[in-house]
């Protein structure tokens, strides 16, 4: 659970809140004003709502959806690290100093860490890995490049349940 956010049953999302969050997805850069108008509701309404999302750490922000493709990184490879015992928050710091990283998961299993990381072509991606493995306590490496997306991140279908489960 992110900081902030609350384990209360009675501060769940309902429908519109859910209704909400799907049109912020679809649209992003829709104002407050006009959200209330497409959702049928007050504009306090919704601006409360967003306050509460963002309190309780479920709507962390507003961030462009950005194709890192597009952006001259078109290779995407996940790597499983094996660590030393007791160094996970020092490779994750090291890691995090690697721009190409862009994400890193601990996780049970085979590996400690799942990192995802971007790079321009085959070689720029041996020169991250090289940056991921040479970072003390970092035993192991299995990385794997991605070749395509089939099922980008997304929200949607966790959203639209609660639609019909309310």
């Amino acid at each position: 659970m992110t900081e902030g956010a609350q384990d209360d049953p009675l501060d769940a999302l309902d429908a519109l809140d859910a209704r909400l969050l799907l049109l912020l997805t679809d649209e992003p850069r829709l104002g407050v004003l006009e959200c209330s108008r497409r959702l049928g509701v007050a504009r306090g309404t919704v601006q409360a709502r967003l306050d509460r999302l963002v309190r309780r750490g479920v709507l962390g922000g507003f961030p462009p959806a950005l194709d890192l493709a597009a952006m001259g990184y078109g290779l995407t490879a996940f790597a499983i690290l094996e660590i030393a015992q007791g160094r996970r928050q020092e490779v994750a710091e090291r890691l995090s100093a690697i721009d190409e990283v862009c994400e890193v998961h601990a996780t049970t299993g085979q590996g400690d860490l799942l990192v995802r990381m971007v790079a321009r072509n085959n070689d720029d991606l041996q020169r991250v890995i090289d940056e991921v493995v040479g970072a003390d306590g970092v035993q192991r490496t299995s990385t794997s490049i991605a070749l395509s997306t089939p099922i980008p991140p997304r929200v949607r279908p966790l959203l639209e349940r609660l639609l019909t489960d309310s």
